[in-house]
């Protein structure tokens, strides 16, 4: 690392650590327990009983958290009525809906991916790959008709985790000098093989592929493809593994 990234990064580190620093003022101390271990706080809300609630999300599931009247100590989880039914469940849907969706959202642009279809395609999908993965491989030929017909957009966030050359083969990819067509080139040959593995891997290309990987275990995707979509609403949703045609459809409506 050179000495101007290295200044990069203890700069970007103090402006996030102030800039948690004063979030975390506003937050009572049981709350700032929480978010500290990884939990999202979006706000607090109205809720009956005589505490206080908040809600927040961990690895895009909704958390709903109970201050006591004391300030001292906090509940997670769901909160029941007389009847066993729960309550604020909808209200902490609503409330982490919007700002998960442009959290996760923002990280999926940022991260390096390979297009796949038109660039004003009406849907993007985020596709977590892995170049010897043959799920990925059968989701690439299943919505063919869609990015063939212009309706949406693949953007392949790559990882190697399925075979030993993973990595390399993705490395081959990402440093090609047109990159969307070295991908095309491994799914057309994906039978025999694909494309063949970059030798060395360049620090930046291992750095990418490591950041891809970091960002899908934090979305709690465990294997590919993991596809990253919007709904009709704009909000993220997942599909962990190879959806149904059905499923296609009715996001994206007939090919």
């Amino acid at each position: 690392m050179t000495l101007k990234r290295f200044l990069l990064l203890l700069t970007l580190l103090a402006m996030t650590t102030v800039a948690c620093a004063e979030t975390d003022q506003q937050l009572p101390a049981p709350i700032q327990a929480l978010k500290s271990r990884g939990i999202q706080v979006v706000g607090p809300f109205q809720t009956p009983g005589g505490v206080t609630g908040y809600a927040g999300f961990a690895n895009q599931q909704p958390v709903a958290m109970y201050l006591t009247a004391d300030g001292e100590h906090v509940i997670v989880g769901a909160m029941l009525d007389a009847q066993g039914n729960p309550v604020n469940q909808d209200t902490v849907e609503d409330m982490i809906a919007e700002p998960m969706t442009k959290r996760v959202w923002g990280q999926l642009e940022n991260s390096t991916w390979v297009a796949d279809g038109q660039d004003d395609a009406k849907h993007t999908f985020y596709v977590f790959s892995d170049p010897n993965c043959p799920y990925c491989h059968l989701f690439w030929e299943r919505i063919r008709p869609w990015v063939n017909n212009g309706t949406v957009q693949l953007r392949h966030v790559l990882v190697g985790i399925i075979g030993e050359d993973s990595p390399n083969k993705a490395a081959a990819i990402l440093t090609a000098d047109n990159p969307e067509q070295a991908f095309v080139e491994n799914e057309q040959r994906f039978s025999n093989g694909g494309i063949t593995p970059q030798q060395d891997i360049p620090e930046k290309t291992h750095g990418q592929l490591m950041t891809n990987l970091m960002l899908m275990r934090q979305f709690g995707l465990r294997g590919t493809p993991g596809i990253a979509y919007r709904d009709d609403q704009g909000h993220v949703q997942f599909w962990r593994g190879v959806p149904k045609k059905e499923e296609i459809i009715k996001v994206l409506g007939q090919s």
